[in-house]
């Protein structure tokens, strides 16, 4: 290179340097004016507003807005929420062992964990809550509540509740212990030669306890001809069990998953370590629209390796990495820093919103890739299975007696009723139809659908305007309340079934739950027929059919 060249070259470097270093300067004068505003408008807030502020809560609604405008994952994590966020991501905390919905004035129990200290001491689903160490609980949120019942392992907590059916109310004296959820709530087999695993979360020792299942099932019956692997409702978890579940299915050495973002120094990939339980025997994979970030990830790279077949609806869409940072006082922000990509190269990350839930992307819209095998592959917007079956959508008015707690209110009852009724989960049956039914016509059960809240929000803005529609209006609502008639009989299997759940969970926590559901379950029926045929498992995966 010639001295003039030479002297050109270290002349543009100079420039872009200068110009780097002044953009680097303008970037961090930006953030100290901001950070200067910001603090005198909070200062001049909390001393001239005209009514008293809690600082705290303030600080928080300015720390949520700001973080709520990025995407629905990055969180601000409260020192009193830091227990709540322990359990999401190690399955360990501190507490007694239940779950709990405001129903009313009052928190009432929905769920128990078995052999949690909540059950032993004598707790039951359908409990309200009425006063937490002797302070009242009426009125307050499930979260309060649930705050109150947290602390340290061994110390006791009083509780007070008022129990379906009984006039007095029972005081019971629960001592806190370290509950760990577990993620593998049931395995077994759902044919004599198909076996099923369910991951729930992907909490410590996922893969560790994936594995285990899969061992015993192997072991237990040597003539298997494939495992359902069950990642429906799965939200995901743990990054790092993430490949260790991949792996009890995959070789010690294969590329699981990378994560990529703006800070390259933290650019890591994931790759398995261990020998797998088993690569060879077939595996179908259910998933569904809340199968989300490492339960992708799994379904995801296995689709991408040809080593199973995804069954259900498109999954979530969340591909974005999650990391927590410490900002002071026992406080957290849980901040995006990266996206993953799976073996084929491909995102999985939803890159459109709707009120914090991600909006399908059009597959004209989105990149293809390539499996192992050569087939394609989409990226943006979840995983698309290989076979996609219609989801299992309860009615508008089955959604109803869900979510005004008709169907909860009546098994409390019921199981006042029939505390020895089920023998078992494999041969119970729902057989009081008719006392359901006259439990939901004495509570003066009413709903209304979509099309009736339209109309009357078009006979509202109708009679705004001035307009002459109420005639019209009037026989709409006529004939859709003709429509309505027989709902209950026309939605009685899927009522039946839900009543089921409700009761079997209540005797066999939640492996009963899952093992009822599997049942009458489309989606595990449609993996026992692929899996029974072996010609056309192995077509789907070559990209053949």
């Amino acid at each position: 290179m010639c001295k003039k060249n030479l002297l050109i070259l270290i002349a543009i470097t100079s420039v872009f340097l200068l110009a780097f270093k002044r953009f680097e300067d303008n970037r961090y004068f930006e953030i100290l004016k901001n950070l200067e505003i910001f603090a005198n408008a909070y200062k001049e807030v909390n001393h001239s507003y005209v009514d008293e502020l809690e600082p705290g809560k303030l600080m928080r609604v300015c720390i949520d807005a700001m973080v709520g405008s990025l995407d629905p994952f990055t969180n601000y994590i409260s020192e009193t929420d830091i227990e709540g966020y322990r359990y999401l991501y190690d399955g360990r905390y501190n507490a007694v062992g239940l779950e709990a919905q405001k129903m009313g004035d009052w928190v009432v129990v929905t769920e128990l964990l078995e052999d949690s200290p909540a059950h032993k001491a004598g707790l039951k689903v359908g409990d309200a809550i009425t006063a937490v160490s002797g302070q009242s609980a009426k009125g307050r949120s499930a979260e309060d509540v649930m705050a109150f019942l947290r602390g340290v392992q061994g110390t006791k907590v009083d509780v007070t509740v008022r129990r379906p059916g009984e006039d007095k109310e029972l005081r019971l004296t629960i001592e806190r212990a370290e509950i760990e959820a577990k993620n593998v709530p049931h395995s077994g087999l759902v044919a004599e030669d198909i076996g099923y695993i369910h991951l729930n979360t992907f909490t410590q020792n996922a893969g560790r306890n994936v594995a285990d299942a899969l061992k015993a099932l192997k072991d237990a019956h040597p003539n298997l001809k494939g495992v359902i692997f069950d990642l429906r409702d799965n939200g995901g978890g743990l990054l790092n069990e993430a490949v260790n579940v991949a792996n009890v299915f995959v070789p010690r050495g294969e590329f699981i998953t990378a994560m990529r973002g703006k800070v390259p120094e933290w650019d890591r990939s994931f790759s398995t370590t261990l020998n797998p339980v088993d690569e060879k025997i077939p595996v179908a994979v259910l998933i569904n629209k809340r199968s989300a970030s490492a339960s992708e990830i799994v379904s995801g790279a296995l689709q991408d390796l040809d080593r199973a077949v995804v069954i259900g609806q498109r999954s979530y869409g969340k591909g974005l990495v999650q990391n927590t940072r410490d900002i002071g006082y026992n406080a957290k922000i849980k901040l995006t820093t990266a996206k993953y990509y799976i073996p084929s190269g491909r995102c999985i990350q939803s890159v459109r919103y709707r009120n914090g839930e991600p909006v399908d992307i059009p597959d004209a819209e989105r990149a293809v890739f390539r499996t192992r095998n050569g087939r394609p592959v989409l990226d943006g917007g979840g995983i698309t299975p290989d076979i996609i079956l219609p989801a299992d959508t309860a009615s508008g008015f089955v959604r109803a007696l869900l979510t005004q707690h008709i169907i909860f209110d009546y098994v409390s009852e019921w199981m006042r009723k029939h505390p020895n009724a089920v023998d078992s989960i494999e041969t119970f049956t729902f057989k009081d139809w008719d006392d359901f039914q006259q439990f939901v016509k004495h509570r003066q059960f009413t709903y209304e659908t979509e099309s009736e809240k339209k109309l009357r929000e078009l006979a509202t803005l109708a009679a705004s305007e001035g307009l002459a529609l109420q005639a019209e209006i009037q026989a709409l609502e006529r004939k859709i309340k003709a429509d309505r008639t027989g709902e209950m009989a026309r939605d009685r299997a899927r009522i039946v079934r839900e009543i089921e759940q409700e009761i079997v969970g209540r005797v066999y926590f939640q492996r009963g739950k899952v093992r009822k559901r599997l049942k009458n379950d489309p989606e595990v029926e449609t993996a026992i027929q692929l899996l029974r045929d072996s010609a056309r498992y192995q077509t789907i995966l070559r990209g053949k059919g």
